[in-house]
């Protein structure tokens, strides 16, 4: 069974995997970092200083919060959605960025794709595929 696992890691599937998942978990804070801190500060300038981390309903008509950390600390039922707010344009960054890489990557495809490969033709005698040039089949051994 340890032979098995050892060859199940050591496959190339595998490892790349691993590397993707830990690449994209530092991504995910990169990108968390600058939606947080660059990109939605200035849109809450734009419109009016709004911390778009800190927008909530209260759900508690009885209740009032002037934040959202006051109304966590006082257990009041809030839908948090400026936290969603962000979270969404996070998605979007991630989205995008990983658009570009599968489209940088299905370019290079197609250029390996698009290689010119050697022209074959048919042996008259076995109707297996050889190259144009062959002057003799490989698998027939006929003289063409």
């Amino acid at each position: 069974m340890l032979k098995e696992f050892k060859a199940f890691i050591s496959r190339g599937n595998v490892l790349d995997l691993a590397v993707a998942v830990i690449i994209g978990a530092a991504f995910g804070k990169i990108v968390t970092t600058l939606v947080e801190g660059v990109l939605m500060p200035p849109i809450g300038l734009l419109l009016g200083n709004v911390d778009f981390s800190s927008l909530f309903i209260v759900l508690d008509s009885t209740k009032s919060a002037v934040s959202l950390k006051e109304a966590k600390d006082m257990a009041i039922p809030v839908i948090a959605y400026g936290q969603l707010l962000n979270d969404i344009i996070s998605f979007l960054v991630v989205a995008f960025a990983v658009f570009i890489v599968v489209k940088q990557a299905n370019r290079f495809k197609k250029d390996e794709a698009a290689a010119p490969a050697t022209p074959m033709k048919e042996c008259p005698f076995c109707a297996s595929s050889i190259p144009v040039k062959a002057k003799r089949c490989p698998q027939c051994t006929s003289t063409l």
